[in-house]
């Protein structure tokens, strides 16, 4: 982390290139702005949907007390609510994303600079380049309804609730008993008891919504998170780490690019193999082989890769060895040096 300085070894090179730890840092703090700034205004947008459904229920609720008015605006209300509540709860999955990288940031690089021993958490950089190249939603659709659902809508629908059940009690003549109030339901050849029922199986569904989604805490804003929920290690009853225990952010899981297996079968392995580990700092094991068909001896390069650093490598090789035959092959998981460490596991 420290200050730029073009005498010492670059963190990355690339076609002429140079990036010193000084311009790393500098990208990564406009990177951090920029997803703050992203945040933001996806944080205003979920704002919007809310204080849409606010106003539009206090214009129905008035409008609906008007005896001439029927008390189906009310539940037309509640589909509307409804609506509001589906494009909110999509937005809100997009504001995670940008703020699960801010967190990602905040927790991975910005808290180890202030922390002894001053230590990135190993996965971290993976994690936000599998994020940057292949972005995915960190919370499902029903999270995001639970949540904004809890926060904001439950008490909309409450008040909703009420001001129908007060409109059924006054209008079209006033109720002396709850049997009454379902009577003044009914709309022409529609029974009361049937849109009664209706509208409690739609109250009965969305708070069973609101409950069984209290248990989804993959949202980084969930900021007074239960640890036994999340699977947090906070130690024993004397503040000490337990054993085993790894500081890493709850509200992500360990992501990381593809990684491959590379075999290039060539009459030319010398070359390649220093191509790739003066380019691309990836080191290559020469292995004997034959073809079973001719029996000609040809000589077997294997290069563990990145799924970005395909691209690079079929340059390297197309520019040495036209000829080359390569196989590209999926890794479960590649342990070692340039990759997650042994004792990372």
């Amino acid at each position: 982390m420290g200050i730029n300085n073009q005498s010492e070894e670059p963190v990355w090179t690339y076609r002429g290139y140079e990036l010193h730890s000084g311009d790393f840092n500098t990208a990564l703090v406009h990177l951090f702005r920029a997803e703050v700034s992203r945040a933001n205004v996806w944080r205003q947008r979920l704002d919007a949907t809310t204080n849409w459904a606010v106003i539009t229920t206090g214009a129905v609720i008035s409008l609906a007390f008007a005896q001439e008015v029927s008390h189906l605006v009310i539940l037309l209300n509640l589909l509307l609510v409804t609506i509001f509540l589906i494009i909110e709860a999509r937005r809100y999955r997009y504001f995670e994303l940008w703020s699960s990288r801010i967190r990602m940031m905040e927790t991975d690089f910005f808290a180890a600079m202030l922390v002894p021993p001053f230590k990135p958490s190993p996965d971290w950089a993976e994690s936000m380049a599998e994020t940057l190249l292949h972005p995915e939603f960190p919370i499902s659709e029903l999270e995001a309804l639970g949540r904004r659902l809890r926060r904001n809508y439950l008490w909309i629908y409450l008040i909703v609730g009420i001001a129908w059940l007060g409109r059924l009690s006054l209008y079209p003549t006033p109720a002396n008993s709850f049997y009454e109030v379902i009577q003044n339901a009914s709309v022409e050849y529609i029974r009361g008891e049937w849109i009664f029922t209706v509208v409690a199986i739609f109250y009965i569904l969305t708070f069973s919504l609101a409950i069984f989604t209290i248990g989804l805490r993959r949202a980084s804003g969930e900021v007074l998170a239960n640890p036994e929920v999340i699977g947090f290690d906070i130690g024993d009853s004397n503040g000490h780490e337990k054993e085993g225990s790894e500081n890493k952010p709850w509200f992500r899981r360990s992501r990381k690019r593809q990684e491959l297996v590379t075999l290039i079968i060539t009459d030319s392995p010398k070359k390649v193999a220093q191509a790739i580990n003066k380019k691309m700092h990836r080191g290559a094991t020469i292995l004997k082989g034959e073809g079973a068909f001719t029996s000609e001896k040809h000589s077997i390069l294997m290069v563990a890769l990145t799924s970005t650093e395909i691209a690079t490598l079929k340059e390297i090789v197309a520019g040495i060895a036209p000829e080359a035959f390569v196989m590209v092959i999926p890794a479960r998981n590649i342990l070692g040096r340039g990759f997650m460490p042994l004792d990372e596991e």
